[in-house]
């Protein structure tokens, strides 16, 4: 086996290694292993911002409160 011959083989071997790794990647297999592991987390935080969001809604929307809240923040001033 030449020199050339070699460099061909390792070309073709490289081919295959980076097509399966793409494969794998598309597939999500193996790309992030670690995704998984923080799901539980992720999915806590995600219920607590839907809280805060949910809280924001009701002081930008209630009419009432929002009065007693300008009323709060300006007593907090002084």
């Amino acid at each position: 086996m030449g020199f050339w011959d070699a460099v061909v083989i390792m070309f073709i071997v490289g081919a295959v290694i980076w097509l399966r790794a793409q494969k794998y990647r598309a597939r999500g297999d193996g790309a992030t292993p670690t995704i998984g592991a923080r799901e539980p987390e992720l999915e806590r935080e995600v219920q607590d911002l839907r809280k805060r969001i949910a809280v924001l809604e009701r002081i930008a929307t209630d009419d009432r409160q929002g009065t007693d809240l300008k009323r709060q923040i300006e007593a907090l001033r002084d």
